[in-house]
């Protein structure tokens, strides 16, 4: 082989080299887990006798044993309807807010607008855990500053940790937490759009309002998409928040979310084999949301550059 040839090959596998370190970390820490995760599912122990000496508990094939199981478990269930109707409440508050902060922030008339900024997207940096330990103080009746003036002032102090407020509880905490993240991914679009758009707008006698409605939400449409997406595997994703506040109330269950039920069945009852049906469940149900959503979101865009 030529030196020219070999200088060729080089320059031609240099990019699959630089990839090499990122696959081998995919590998280690996300698809190897998953795939274990798979064949865990698949699994049981089968327990000989009393269960007691060597060689009483052994792991075998269980088939679709433990999805079967997970699909008939009330338990999941449950917990799948309260994470839906959870997120019907932080979907549609926190990425309404997040526009509507980042329409503020992009107008010509607001002040401070760095401070505001850093202010809106503060609450993101904190950790998911130290923010449900702040609100889970809040909301505690016997410590709460808020309690105390409501009951000076002789005003009705509702229980928001019992029964239906809970989910207000829980829901304000995520809205309070990720709207900064969404506002700032959506204001950054709106800074990319050409000031000439505006000016041609103003010039045809266009409102600060018209041109929001017209021309600044549909174009800022694919952020909007993109943290819708967020936002929904992040809602079926939840468990900082139930989990940290379970302590402070009777009303969350072990099994309030369906990954608080995989985290009990893994850790509290030591079932591992059908926590990781469960997680794989979950896993699948966001991954066909997700790609179902995307798809329709694209097949609107293809529709609406075709027009």
């Amino acid at each position: 082989m030529t030196a020219a040839r070999r200088r060729s090959y080089g320059v031609k596998g240099a990019p699959y080299g630089f990839l090499v370190p990122a696959t081998i970390l995919f590998a280690l820490f996300f698809a190897l887990p998953i795939g274990y995760a798979v064949w865990l599912s698949f699994r049981k122990v089968h327990v000989s006798g009393l269960g007691l000496g060597s060689g009483a508990r052994s792991e075998v094939w269980a088939g679709v044993e433990n999805y079967t199981d997970a699909f008939t478990d009330s338990e999941l269930l449950d917990g799948a309807l309260r994470v839906l109707g959870y997120g019907c409440i932080v979907v549609p508050v926190m990425l309404g807010l997040a526009l509507l902060f980042a329409l503020m922030l992009d107008s010509d008339k607001v002040r401070l607008a760095p401070f505001t900024r850093l202010a809106i997207f503060l609450p993101y940096a904190i950790p998911g855990v130290v923010a449900a330990l702040l609100w889970g103080f809040l909301y505690l009746p016997d410590v709460s500053p808020f309690y105390f003036v409501l009951a000076k002032l002789g005003m009705p102090q509702p229980d928001l940790l019992d029964g239906g407020p809970l989910y207000l509880a829980l829901s304000n905490i995520a809205v309070w937490g990720g709207t900064g993240f969404n506002m700032i991914v959506i204001y950054t679009s709106l800074q990319a759009i050409p000031a000439e758009v505006y000016e041609a707008a103003k010039l045809d006698g266009a409102t600060p309002s018209q041109i929001a409605l017209r021309i600044k939400i549909p174009m800022v449409a694919p952020s909007l998409v993109l943290t819708f997406f967020f936002s929904i595997i992040a809602t079926l994703q939840v468990f900082n928040e139930p989990t940290t506040l379970k302590p402070l109330t009777n009303s969350v269950s072990t099994t309030w979310s369906p990954l608080m039920k995989v985290y009990r069945d893994a850790f509290g009852t030591g079932d591992i084999h059908q926590a990781a049906a469960e997680a794989v469940i979950i896993a699948f149900v966001t991954l066909v949301l997700s790609f179902g959503f995307l798809r329709a979101a694209n097949r609107r865009n293809k529709q609406e550059a075709a027009r």
